[in-house]
């Protein structure tokens, strides 16, 4: 039960921290958002390993941190750089689709899916399809951001794969140093693309939640993983898209296609029945 709040808790606070990033990317320079919001989230992250006075893991779980990092860096670029040209209701959505990833690992380390669950996995699948195509009347073709929001996917599937690998070993070390490494790797982005470092004041306070919101969503999807399966843990993280989408349709008053609503429904109520199965 624990595993599964914490879980649930990393989902809601990804969902709000990337529909204020989707949201930034859209004025700013996706690096820029990307390298001031990973600053707040190291920050925090330092501090946590700090307070929890952890030995360090080693090396082997030190190199399993950083391919996470490596790999959340490309899932979160992609998603926010998606969701600035695209709709929110349908690049977050098909990004959710990484729960395959750390899933068919899982299976592949003994775990056996229901009935329940493959059929999960095939409507998640099938939602992606057609929620990434537009309607006829509407010219056809891909929906925009579809590209980056599967690039995502995969960067996102796997990163919770390296995260629970390398949170076995310490959790605070692991969220850190995946936090730095991805940080690292946005700055290097940053400065070959000449992005502009300095978003404006005004631009601050909300990259700092988005930091924090990320790094927050990391913690307690490390924490779940060292207290529940990997293949049901990261199905329930990835439910973020509810909260994105609901936020998108709320504050942006965001509108897609009903042909698409049914897709975006289909691949998080697949989501919901990998989790139940």
């Amino acid at each position: 039960m624990l595993a599964i709040a914490l879980a649930l808790g990393a989902s809601v606070a990804w969902g709000l921290g990337d529909f204020l990033g989707g949201l930034t990317s859209r004025r700013l320079h996706v690096l820029t958002v990307l390298v001031v919001s990973q600053v707040f989230g190291l920050g925090a992250a330092l501090v946590w390993v700090i307070a929890s006075a952890d030995s360090f893991p080693g090396w082997s779980a030190t190199a399993l941190a950083v391919a996470a990092g490596a790999c959340g860096c490309l899932g979160i670029a992609t998603l926010y750089r998606g969701m600035a040209v695209g709709a929110m209701g349908i690049v977050a959505p098909i990004s959710a689709v990484s729960a395959v990833i750390p899933f068919a690992v899982g299976v592949g380390s003994g775990e056996r899916p229901s009935a329940l669950q493959i059929a999960g996995i095939l409507l998640a699948l099938a939602g992606v399809a057609v929620a990434s195509r537009e309607p006829r009347e509407q010219g056809g073709g891909r929906a925009a951001g579809f590209g980056l929001a599967l690039m995502a996917a995969l960067g996102f599937g796997l990163y919770f794969v390296f995260a629970d690998r390398a949170a076995d070993e310490s959790v605070p070390y692991a969220v850190a140093t995946a936090r730095g490494v991805s940080l690292l790797l946005a700055l290097a982005a940053a400065l070959i693309a000449g992005a502009s470092l300095r978003p404006g004041r005004a631009s601050v306070p909300v990259l700092a939640a988005v930091g924090l919101c990320d790094v927050g969503a990391n913690m307690l999807f490390s924490l779940a993983t060292t207290r529940g399966y990997l293949s049901i843990v990261s199905v329930l993280a990835a439910l973020y898209p509810v909260v994105t989408v609901a936020l998108a349709a709320v504050v942006l008053h965001e509108r897609i296609a009903r042909t698409q609503r049914f897709g975006v429904a289909g691949a998080l109520v697949g989501a919901a029945m990998i989790t139940a199965g």
